[in-house]
């Protein structure tokens, strides 16, 4: 785990978005195409609006979400809604974006085949930027959740429903081995409270502390 710690959060947010712009460029120069995947909530927004006014080739990179609550993107509570507000705009407009959500379907198991044919053809991650709870959840692998053990287990699928106590709405997430096979990791986390979880996660099993499953290859971002 390499840590980097900020004299406040934004130097981070800068140098977060610029690492992350390096890496898409590396890997689009090497390849000719990318993929980028990303946290929904607030806290990478500033990461976001930097991003896309980057000049990167968009048109080949594949944006897709860590994870999506099984909500419409009329709801405040959309991370969809979120990224096109915040990354899918000015030149990262051009990217394409890969759903984790379907509309008009009652329950994420109904479109899990779609989804997962969606994802597939962009995998590994390029770049993959996670956030992390208090709890240690990571996208939505939550400890406690449903099916957080076949979520962990190598053979996973790429993505799967999941429920947890205090996720509310079934959300959809990426599993560990899509998470772990991504080239370039980082964590994004602020404040004491989110220092101190991610120093226990280091030493708790996986099914405790579900953001262990990338902590070996990622760089964490941190500012108070």
């Amino acid at each position: 785990m390499n840590l980097i710690e900020y004299a406040d959060r934004e130097m981070m947010m800068m140098s977060l978005a610029n690492i992350l712009a390096g890496e898409l460029g590396g890997v689009l120069r090497q390849t000719g195409r990318a993929s980028l995947s990303v946290p929904g909530g607030t806290t990478p927004g500033p990461v976001f609006d930097l991003l896309s006014a980057v000049d990167l080739d968009w048109r080949n990179v594949a944006v897709f979400l860590n994870d999506e609550r099984w909500v419409g993107e009329d709801s405040p509570r959309s991370n969809t809604r979120l990224l096109r507000q915040r990354l899918l705009q000015n030149k990262a407009a051009a990217a394409q974006l890969i759903p984790l959500f379907a509309e008009g379907v009652a329950q994420p198991e109904d479109a899990l085949a779609r989804l997962s044919d969606g994802i597939a053809p962009h995998l590994p991650i390029s770049v993959l930027l996670l956030g992390m709870g208090a709890d240690m959840h990571t996208a939505s692998l939550f400890p406690g959740a449903d099916r957080l053990a076949e979520a962990l287990a190598d053979a996973a699928p790429a993505v799967l429903p999941m429920r947890a106590e205090g996720a509310g709405e079934p959300r959809i997430t990426l599993t560990a081995p899509v998470l772990r096979g991504a080239l370039h990791t980082h964590i994004l986390i602020t404040g004491a409270d989110k220092r101190a979880a991610l120093e226990r996660a280091a030493n708790l099993p996986e099914d405790q502390a579900p953001v262990r499953i990338v902590l070996a290859d990622a760089t964490i971002h941190w500012a108070e």
